[in-house]
């Protein structure tokens, strides 16, 4: 999935309220962010105060309705959850949201006219995980996948970053694909091991990958392959953000500028050690991460 992501949430079906004593929207939010250690934080480090507020509220949302898709439990009850999580969504647009998270997207929604229908499309792919594991998806199963997870997410971003015009739509999705597909190659060993499996179907199948279970999956060799053709889908992606990069008021797209840089980095990482490790974990380090901030501050 995304990022592995931490909150608190109640256990009536409804959005997480409170966490600790925090009662505050904004807090709230804010706190999500700081306890997330998610490299998101760096590209919103460098916003506005206005867009970096919808960006904390944003964020926010996408980490709790990932927790339930998470969590252990019934399908029945994530689906639940996340049908709530659509009526809350209705209640914030017609201004009445009840939930910390919703009330601190209030006022970006209305500032930076935040598209509902991209809520939803997260909510989508959540459901997506929760009504079973997900395991070895077909190709167009997974770049749906990709497009309500991290595409919806891009696209309410650059609602915040204030550059929707072309080709800044097409960046969210195509930038959207680039990280959640680094992700699901950084993550291969650790989803497996949960019984999960978002390499595609095609790409097993090319190189006579068993899939019987995560035991024969990650001892067939054929894995490194399929990780190192997946891999160059990625890099296509983040080359073609790159170019389109070059459309747009780059300072306000700075923020998508440093999280493509960071994955960047993770993506060489993972290629560094090899495909026949996913044993080995690779992270860019915080120090790293300073540096890339550093770096495109001073160049924007």
């Amino acid at each position: 999935m995304t990022e592995q992501l931490t909150t608190t949430n109640n256990n009536n079906n409804r959005p997480a309220a409170v966490v600790g004593d925090i009662t505050d929207p904004q807090r709230y939010v804010e706190d999500v962010v700081a306890r997330s250690g998610s490299s998101f934080r760096w590209g919103m480090r460098v916003m506005p105060k206005d867009g970096r507020a919808a960006m904390y509220a944003i964020y926010a949302f996408c980490r709790e309705v990932d927790d339930v898709a998470d969590e252990p439990g019934e399908a029945a009850d994530k689906l639940e959850q996340l049908a709530e999580w659509r009526s809350e969504i209705d209640r914030l647009y017609d201004g009445r949201p009840t939930g910390l998270t919703t009330r601190a997207l209030l006022d970006p929604v209305r500032s930076f006219d935040l598209p509902k229908e991209e809520f939803l499309k997260v909510i989508d792919g959540m459901e997506m995980d929760a009504r079973a594991p997900v395991w070895g998806p077909t190709l167009e199963e997974l770049m749906m996948y990709c497009r309500r997870v991290a595409g919806a997410v891009g696209m309410l971003s650059i609602h915040a970053f204030g550059e929707t015009r072309p080709p800044a739509p097409d960046l969210a999705v195509t930038l959207g694909n680039a990280l959640q597909l680094t992700n699901i190659l950084r993550d291969v060993h650790e989803d497996a091991l949960n019984g999960r499996l978002y390499l595609p179907r095609e790409l097993l199948e090319k190189h006579n990958v068993a899939t019987d279970t995560p035991d024969t999956l990650l001892a067939d060799p054929g894995v490194a392959s399929v990780c190192a053709e997946l891999a160059v889908t990625a890099k296509q992606a983040f080359a073609e953000t790159e170019e389109m990069l070059t459309h747009l008021d780059r300072r306000k797209m700075r923020p998508a500028t440093l999280m493509m840089a960071v994955y960047r980095r993770t993506l060489a990482g993972l290629e560094a050690r090899g495909w026949d490790r996913l044993d080995q974990p690779v992270r860019v380090s915080r120090a790293e991460k300073i540096w890339i901030v550093l770096r495109h501050s001073l160049l924007s």
